[in-house]
């Protein structure tokens, strides 16, 4: 018969429940600090509108990054991120305006051709054994040089109407004061979706395994190089449901489409919490930082704080994410 457990006990539970929520969701501590801060230094800041701004802001860049946030965890990292967004979204452009192809089938084209990036970095880090860091930087490149071809740097505007609605339209009348915007409840609802399948599903444990040690994971009796491949496949197809998204709320296809979408994305899911030692940490970890981010820059927007040095400081809150990420592996080896 198991004993009640003891007061001190009770107390004992409870404390470490709330250094261990602490430790994961510090970033909710450091973004509700930082709405405080901006909401003290600007009066348009703690606005409605704004905060539909920068959810909107950070609807795309979220999306990419639950996919960003499955090759991290799975011990690798995708740099092609960015540039695929802006590829796929000129391809969907083109079958729309110039091909003159149902909308629709574009968008899912532009989705298929998304993954089909992400199919060949994951051969080429799980079957050829190259780096992710070299495979997907070769691949930035390619979708960067891709992109300009297929466009001249010219943008592609005047979209089909039919698809407006994706990134620009709203659950209910924004008049009424609670509306929300159909990209950012897309955003929720694949966030919601990408937490079950990391967390509930053989393909999710999979993934947190290699990234947690691929040996291990081998003589565990997992799929090493299946399952790898599987993850950079989901970053390709978050890709093309973000870059849906863009094209929509943009109703154009850009060569600035995209842009730096790797690196936030990255930066979101450190700040976050997810490791990228790979194997630590929660998808929803990815949403909490890229809002982080949004909010910093809108912040600072509002503050008339020079984009460059803006850069600067998101370069560092970077390199002081990695290096406390670094430092906490090493405390827990």
């Amino acid at each position: 018969m198991a004993m009640p457990k003891t007061q001190t006990e009770n107390r004992s539970s409870f404390t470490a429940a709330v250094s261990r929520f602490s430790k994961e969701y510090m970033i909710l501590l450091a973004l509700l600090v930082l709405v405080v801060i901006f909401s003290i230094t600007s009066p348009y800041f703690l606005t409605a509108n704004n905060i539909v701004t920068i959810l909107l802001q950070s609807s795309t860049i979220a999306i990419v990054a639950i996919g960003q946030a499955f090759v991290v965890l799975n011990g690798n990292l995708d740099l092609s991120l960015g540039q695929s967004v802006c590829l796929t979204s000129y391809a969907a452009a083109l079958l729309m305006v110039r091909v003159g192809m149902n909308p629709w089938m574009a968008l899912l084209c532009c989705i298929i051709l998304a993954c089909f990036i992400g199919l060949i970095n994951g051969i080429l880090v799980a079957y050829f054994n190259i780096s992710s860091f070299i495979a997907t930087l070769g691949m930035m490149n390619v979708c960067t040089g891709m992109a300009k071809i297929l466009s001249n740097s010219a943008s592609i505007a005047n979209l089909p109407k039919q698809i407006a609605f994706i990134g620009r339209g709203y659950i209910a009348q924004p008049q009424i004061g609670n509306a929300i915007p159909v990209s950012v409840a897309i955003m929720l609802v694949l966030y919601i979706i990408a937490s079950f399948v990391a967390k509930k599903t053989p393909l999710g444990r999979y993934i947190y395994a290699i990234g947690g040690s691929r040996e291990a994971a081998f003589y565990s009796g997992i799929s090493v190089k299946p399952y790898t491949l599987v993850s950079f496949v989901l970053a390709g197809l978050m890709v093309g449901l973000g870059s849906s998204v863009l094209l929509s709320r943009l109703d154009a296809a850009t060569i600035s489409s995209g842009k730096a979408y790797e690196f936030d994305a990255v930066i979101g899911c450190v700040l976050g919490g997810i490791s990228m030692a790979g194997g630590k940490g929660k998808i929803i970890q990815a949403l909490f930082g890229v809002l982080f981010l949004t909010v910093f820059s809108n912040g600072m927007t509002q503050l008339n704080v020079n984009p460059f040095i803006q850069d600067v400081i998101k370069g560092l809150v970077l390199i002081i994410a990695v290096l406390i990420d670094s430092m906490r592996n090493k405390v827990k080896n």
